[in-house]
């Protein structure tokens, strides 16, 4: 996965809600900060049996970047596994030399 547009209907609403909350400088329910990580929060939204992760970074620039979405699998518990981590921080590394551009 890693693309917002193949998770099922009701995710995509509920992660652009909760994305246009960040926008409002408001927090949806489903938003926590990810911890290792300094203004990244993740949405997490449950499905069926399943639950898919969208994380995001704010206060960078004036733009709110959406760094990956995943469908989280429980072979980690609730850890987030370290592949998706570092594609967190390679995505917030890019997101912030954009910024540094505008």
């Amino acid at each position: 996965m890693g693309d917002l547009k193949e998770c099922p209907d009701e995710v995509k609403h509920e992660v652009g809600f909760a994305l246009h909350r960040a926008q409002e400088g408001k927090k949806h329910h489903r938003v926590k900060p990810l911890k290792g990580f300094k203004g990244v929060f993740e949405i997490v939204a449950p499905y069926h049996t399943d639950t898919y992760r969208t994380v995001y970074a704010v206060k960078i620039g004036k733009c709110i970047y959406v760094l990956h979405t995943f469908k989280k699998k429980s072979k980690s518990g609730i850890k987030t596994p370290m592949p998706v981590l570092k594609t967190i921080r390679a995505r917030l590394k890019q997101a912030m030399d954009l910024a540094k551009e505008e």
